[in-house]
């Protein structure tokens, strides 16, 4: 009998660590289609523009879409205000089957809409409806996805399993620029930007019902279930993911603010803007840039679980630290030398070294944050002050961009990007270790201020 407890009591951690990878796996499926869904409107709009904006230059249809992107930007911290306030007071997993039905909506929108030929005005409008949908989706997939994984993972290997949120995020991004390689085989560019491009917001669309039946099959979090039992039991103080609760952590608010500013806008220049750049600057055919982006991305996702389990061995804060400080100094050479050049493997080897340095950050960002507040808070804490800095500077990017280049200031944009990643540099350098080996569901209330 003795023999057979023992077994039992053997068999017990590798049951947990199999429910934790499925847990993972499915919230990372989600992660993959909702992120997919996002940059399918980036990835396809070199060939959509012209139908929503059929006036002007390459330039300025480009400009206009992405002033649209930055819009769904502009929702993301309305998404992680909403969102993240119902995570925290009604459970992750019903926020994640949430945001996933919002995206669903957006793309299916973007799908159907007819050109500018057709119906006008009415077809910007919305387009615009559908990315501030896409952006409500995206801004609380984000900080409830973070929270989850983070909370759910096994103590001590929080960088690593917290890192596939990134590994999904950019396999989103490559699914998206794989069907972009294909349709670009099998259809002409008049077909590709006649109708083509209709076909991956239709892919996303679909994909999401498959998401939604997956995600009914996850475990809520057991940090989410015991600070929910003991919020009800308490009868005072500020309700689970109040803003009043939030504004209590003022600091923890502000090295969110602080850390991601630099990283976001860094992750967002060199993924969604630089194809455009290759295009519109180096010269680089459509169809060349796209395998460019893919194998660069696909180097980029590899790293990201690498980079997430030597975050537990040495720490969070060094990791930001050394983006921070080789971040600061590859953006301007990296992007004048690829303004330069229609070289295809040195134009990869031009993405693939910053992407490099990025995957430092991106592959422990969402941990960070997470470790930064107690359960009744996390995922608002997460995703309010996140949404809002990704808003202002990494939603912008293209747009910012863009507009240098429109304004025969390109290389202004270099320095613009530099200068947010060393303010970064100063926070990472002033922050506190987060990472450690206990439980989520600790009491963070010595850090707070």
């Amino acid at each position: 009998m003795a023999t057979q407890t023992t077994t039992e009591r053997a068999r017990k951690p590798r049951r947990d660590e199999r429910r934790v990878v499925s847990n993972i796996v499915r919230g990372s499926i989600g992660n993959l289609i909702e992120w997919y869904d996002w940059y399918a409107y980036t990835a396809f709009s070199i060939y959509f523009a012209s139908v929503f904006f059929p006036s002007g230059d390459q330039t300025a249809q480009l400009l206009n879409t992405a002033a649209v992107f930055a819009v769904g930007f502009l929702m993301r911290p309305i998404g992680g205000w909403v969102l993240g306030r119902y995570a925290d007071r009604r459970g992750r997993r019903a926020a994640l089957t949430l945001s996933v039905m919002l995206m669903a909506a957006g793309s299916l929108i973007v799908a159907l809409t007819p050109s500018y030929g057709s119906i006008g005005v009415a077809a910007p409008i919305l387009l615009v409806t559908a990315r501030l949908l896409q952006g409500l989706s995206v801004g609380g997939e984000y900080s409830t996805s973070a929270t989850y994984m983070s909370e759910v993972a096994t103590p001590g290997r929080r960088g690593y399993y917290s890192s596939f949120q990134y590994v999904t995020l950019i396999a989103g991004q490559l699914t998206a620029l794989g069907l972009q390689i294909v349709l670009q085989q099998v259809l002409s560019p008049a077909q590709m930007e006649s109708w083509g491009w209709r076909i991956a917001f239709v892919v996303g669309a679909a994909g999401a019902v498959i998401v939604l039946w997956l995600r009914r099959g996850m475990d809520e979090s057991e940090s989410f279930e015991r600070a929910a039992s003991e919020s009800e039991k308490e009868q005072s103080g500020p309700a689970r993911g109040s803003l009043r609760l939030l504004l209590s952590y003022p600091r923890q608010c502000l090295v969110v603010v602080g850390l991601t500013m630099g990283g976001t806008l860094f992750f967002y220049t060199y993924t969604t803007y630089l194809q455009k750049f290759m295009v519109n600057t180096s010269g680089i055919p459509k169809p060349t840039a796209a395998w460019i982006n893919f194998f660069a991305l696909l180097v980029f996702v590899v790293l990201q679980p690498v980079m997430g389990l030597l975050s537990d061995r040495v720490g969070r804060r060094p990791m930001l630290i050394a983006f921070g400080a080789l971040g600061t100094v590859v953006v301007v050479p990296s992007l004048t030398l690829l303004s330069h050049t229609s070289d295809p493997v040195y134009a990869f080897l031009l993405m693939v070294v910053p992407l490099a340095v990025s995957s430092l950050y991106t592959s422990i960002s969402a941990v960070v944050k997470a470790e930064l507040f107690p359960t009744s808070i996390r995922a608002l804490g997460v995703g309010l002050p996140y949404a809002l800095t990704v808003a202002v500077f990494g939603g912008t990017a293209e747009y910012v961009a863009l507009w240098f280049k429109k304004a025969g200031h390109e290389n202004w944009y270099f320095y613009y990007v530099t200068a947010c990643v060393l303010i970064s540099l100063l926070v990472y350098i002033r922050m506190r270790e987060t990472s450690d080996a206990s439980p989520l569901d600790e009491d963070v209330s010595r850090t707070r201020d």
